[in-house]
């Protein structure tokens, strides 16, 4: 059974970093099975579409959105 590894993107810096696990992670299907998580924190296209087109990552398994909140409503949470 694949082991599922979680990799945690949100920055430019984190796409960067996770794109070489991605990429070898897929090449053992049979002993990982890697999900991208996308925080939110940068989400337009210039942003963040740009480098999982740049660098060859799928679409996000999930995105949590952070960023398209209001800083007010962020700040009272954290």
């Amino acid at each position: 059974m694949p082991i599922k590894v979680i990799l945690v993107a949100g920055a430019r810096p984190n796409f960067m970093k996770i794109a070489p696990l991605w990429s070898e992670m897929n090449r053992y299907t049979s002993d990982f099975n890697p999900i991208i998580l996308h925080t939110g924190q940068h989400y337009d296209y210039k942003m963040s579409k740009v480098f999982f087109e740049d660098l060859d990552l799928p679409e996000p398994h999930y995105f949590l959105g952070w960023g398209l909140e209001p800083m007010q409503n962020k700040q009272g949470k954290s």
